[in-house]
């Protein structure tokens, strides 16, 4: 079965984002924990958190995907920036207790800087602190297209990532189409970026996949979302690539510049792409 959905706006609560996927075709869906580009987070009411729960078993869905604020930079030189990307990725993490068992995504970070090595024993640094036994939420790594000094650009910077973290079986990898083609990585080609991500990381810890055409052509590490089939990367690659037996359980989330009517009608394409 096709796990399917998209991003949807938290500013109505939980529950109304279920009643919303369920709306245009999906079965899953992720979110902002709060303002994506600030610090402010609505406070949770418990009851309509259960009623999402109770919702999403009805209905069958997938783990869904809580999004952490683009402005979190763990791999920062600045001390500040390091403590308010902790602060905020635990306070995550611990609202996330009144949905267990789903996922949490975050952008690694950028090194402004200090170079990769240093960036990388940063955010390990604050996984380390930020991961306790008791979380029911897996943490995930976002793949990236490097820009900039951007950290994740490859699979192997992810990897020592994962690899210095202590609890590394409460994280994975969201694999992000758009990022790794802009990164470098062919999806045309797609049994060999898998190969390589397995001989990497462990295709065990790919978690979710988000499904977002390019602007750009492969290399360019600019990130510039497209609709399916309306990039470089093409409506045949995201047909082998949510068909593909490595992948095909995983939840799918499209990211690409959309309306609610827009992600239906994708929704709608992917889901006739699909093969049982």
């Amino acid at each position: 079965m096709l796990h399917i959905g998209c991003h949807l706006s938290s500013s109505k609560g939980f529950e109304a984002m279920g009643k919303t996927a369920l709306s245009i075709g999906a079965d899953t869906f992720q979110f902002f924990t709060r303002n994506p580009r600030g610090s402010r987070a609505k406070e949770i009411d418990p009851q309509d958190a259960q009623r999402l729960r109770e919702l999403l078993a009805e209905h069958g869905f997938a783990p869904v995907i809580a999004h952490a604020p683009y402005t979190l930079n763990p791999a920062s030189a600045d001390p500040k920036t390091r403590e308010f990307a902790l602060q905020t990725l635990a306070d995550d993490l611990e609202r996330m207790e009144y949905l267990p068992g789903n996922l949490y995504n975050f952008h690694p970070g950028s090194h402004v800087g200090q170079g990769e090595e240093a960036g990388i024993r940063l955010i390990i640094q604050t996984l380390n602190e930020i991961l306790t036994p008791g979380l029911h939420t897996t943490v995930l790594l976002e793949t990236m297209a490097g820009k900039g000094s951007e950290i994740g650009r490859s699979f192997d910077e992810l990897k020592r990532i994962l690899d210095g973290v202590k609890l590394n079986g409460q994280t994975g990898v969201c694999l992000d189409t758009c990022h790794v083609h802009d990164a470098g990585y062919s999806l045309a080609a797609l049994d060999g970026t898998l190969n390589e991500f397995d001989k990497q990381i462990g295709l065990q810890h790919l978690k979710a996949v988000h499904l977002n055409d390019s602007l750009n052509p492969r290399g360019a590490h600019k990130d510039r979302h497209a609709p399916i089939g309306a990039g470089e990367i093409g409506t045949d690659t995201f047909a082998r690539l949510i068909n593909h037996p490595a992948l095909k359980q995983l939840p799918f989330c499209l990211e690409t510049p959309n309306d609610l009517a827009g992600y239906a009608r994708e929704i709608k394409l992917l889901r006739q792409l699909y093969r049982e």
